[in-house]
């Protein structure tokens, strides 16, 4: 720990933020239907897609007829990227041979990419072909992100409108966010990575000589068109089981500052676009404040952990040094600080070391980024309205305390919305909570566990952390390829995208139709330091509803082991 690696924290974090600014102004221009310099070429695009699919893109959508949309491409995409997992022995391009995936890991995998989780129960070099990385995977890279940007488009339309009955339209947003944002962007840094150093081919694979003279196989991929969708989309799933840690992933510290940001930028950009469409630049502010705040300290945490010496070597009498276990060596401990940070506080991007060997208080810090719920600054869009719901949240309860109806940007927040808000928040615990209390129970959960004791318990708690909170990266020493497991974390993912995802698009359809009111002398600054802390403060503490409560499942587990009732770990 050095005053050289807080300054790398600090210049990444604001290197992201100076990416997300201009790219924010862009995407509230695709989000509203207005014209930008990519319109020659796309335009013509976007017509044919809207022909050819029967959309009518001036027919605006309620907010149910959107979430339905929502939810009906969501079953489509689930069912087509499911069979192409499970017969992908019989489809094209599949240099390696591999079988159909098995019905429990297809199901999983499926739901995983369709809900921009992209948690993996698999060795993706061993078990998934090129045809399914391209067709099914990268493209599902794709679709989830724009769903998700979509829906933080509805939000700040709600925010922005005067009694309004509609909030856009699903397949035109999907359309126009697809082509104007992540395409683009995603092929000019494909070329980048290329130039870096990433494979981009068919084949599955190279021969090389080994140093003592033997044949070892070398897997290959389209690596960079993956990895470039993968990380602007905050998806995760790698072509490599060891993701953004794997040299053909990220091959140097350029493509490792590249990805980082990424990652990071277009969530913010959705901050700015909504600042921009709301008419309320000050306090999309106050949002990212928030979240670079909350990123900041995070990544301060498990620095200042993960610099220390592991207890074992310091036991052991060896040289002190930093705890480099499982981290990407070649960039050092700030990197790995910052990247886990970001890649809990938001949807996983392609995990830079492994969570499994952090220091408890590292370890820890990962797992309470994720259940914060995917808001620091979180997956694309959902990030955004994660965030929102928060801030619905804060001003009722500032509200309550000066016995005042709570406005937010014009619209007053009344019981609905705040029910709804609280379902949302509400299901992060609950499926999180009571997943992980029955398979600490269960004989047949526990098979899958590397390590034993209260580790263990970590083990199972990260997994449906980052499942329910569509994140998708691991602890690393859980074996989840089995039918419990792809099925619960299945059904936790699509609790995490859906149930939340629900609740909120009836909020935006209850804020909509309300009018726009100009702010009065009365009305609370969400624009100012005391609503950042406010805000900070209603995040921390809807955290708090599935951390310290989980500290409570050790003893329980303790007493079913003294009853005999289930194996010790």
């Amino acid at each position: 720990m050095n005053l050289p690696g807080w300054a790398e924290i600090a210049l990444t974090l604001a290197i992201t933020v100076a990416v997300a600014w201009p790219l924010g102004l862009y995407l509230a221009r695709v989000w509203n239907g207005e014209s930008t310099w990519l319109d020659a070429v796309l335009k013509p695009v976007e017509r044919l897609v809207y022909a050819g699919c029967g959309v009518k893109p001036d027919k605006g959508q309620t907010w149910l007829s959107y979430a339905l949309s929502f939810l009906a491409f969501s079953a489509a995409s689930f069912v087509v990227l499911y069979l192409i997992l499970r017969f992908q022995d019989l489809l094209p391009l599949n240099p390696q041979g591999f079988a159909g995936m098995t019905p429990h890991l297809a199901f999983n995998t499926a739901v995983s990419f369709v809900t921009n989780t992209n948690w993996q129960s698999y060795v993706p070099e061993t078990t998934v072909s090129t045809f399914s990385q391209m067709a099914g995977l990268t493209s599902h890279n794709f679709l989830s992100a724009a769903a998700g940007i979509a829906l933080a488009a509805v939000m700040a339309r709600a925010f922005a409108a005067n009694r309004a009955n509609t909030l856009g339209d699903f397949w035109v947003d999907l359309t126009r966010i697809s082509l104007y944002i992540l395409l683009p962007i995603s092929l000019v840094l494909a070329l980048a990575f290329v130039g870096l150093g990433m494979p981009q081919t068919l084949l599955g694979h190279v021969d090389a000589t080994t140093v003592e003279g033997g044949k070892q196989a070398i897997a290959l991929f389209p690596v960079a068109s993956q990895e470039a969708i993968k990380q602007l989309g905050t998806n995760g799933g790698g072509i490599f089981n060891a993701n953004s840690a794997h040299p053909f992933e990220n091959p140097n510290a350029i493509t490792n500052l590249i990805e980082i940001v990424i990652m990071n930028a277009l969530s913010l950009a959705c901050v700015v676009a909504f600042g921009r469409t709301v008419l309320a630049r000050r306090e999309a502010r106050a949002i990212v404040a928030v979240m670079v705040i909350l990123v900041a300290a995070g990544a301060s945490v498990i620095y200042a952990a993960e610099s220390q010496v592991a207890p074992a070597l310091y036991a052991a009498h060896t040289t002190p040094g930093a705890n480099m276990e499982g981290k990407e060596v070649r960039f050092g401990a700030p990197s790995t600080a910052v990247w886990a940070a970001t890649t809990t506080g938001a949807s996983d991007g392609g995990v830079n070391g492994m969570h499994d060997s952090f220091m408890p208080l590292g370890g820890g810090m990962a797992m309470f980024l994720i259940q914060l719920g995917e808001i620091i600054p979180g997956g694309v869009g959902s990030g955004l309205y994660g965030m929102l719901v928060m801030a619905l949240i804060a001003v009722f309860v500032a509200g309550l305390m000066v016995g005042r109806t709570p406005e937010y940007l014009g619209k007053k927040v009344e019981s609905r919305e705040i029910k709804l808000a609280m379902l949302s928040v509400l299901i992060l615990p609950l499926a999180i909570l009571g997943f992980t209390s029955v398979a600490a129970v269960l004989p047949v959960a526990l098979k899958g566990l590397a390590n034993p004791g209260a580790h263990g318990l970590s083990e199972i708690l990260y997994a449906y952390s980052s499942a329910t909170g569509n994140n998708g990266s691991a602890f690393a020493g859980l074996t989840a390829n089995t039918p419990w497991w792809n099925t619960t974390l299945g059904i936790a993912m699509l609790l995490g995208r859906f149930a939340y995802a629900i609740p909120v698009l009836a909020i935006a359809g209850s804020l909509a139709a309300k009018p726009k009111l100009a702010a009065t002398t009365g009305t609370f600054p969400t624009d100012g330091p005391l609503f950042i802390g406010l805000l900070i403060g209603v995040i921390l503490i809807m955290g708090g509803l599935q951390f310290f409560p989980a500290l409570a499942l050790g003893p329980i587990v303790e007493h079913f082991q003294a009853l005999q009732m289930v194996p010790k770990f």
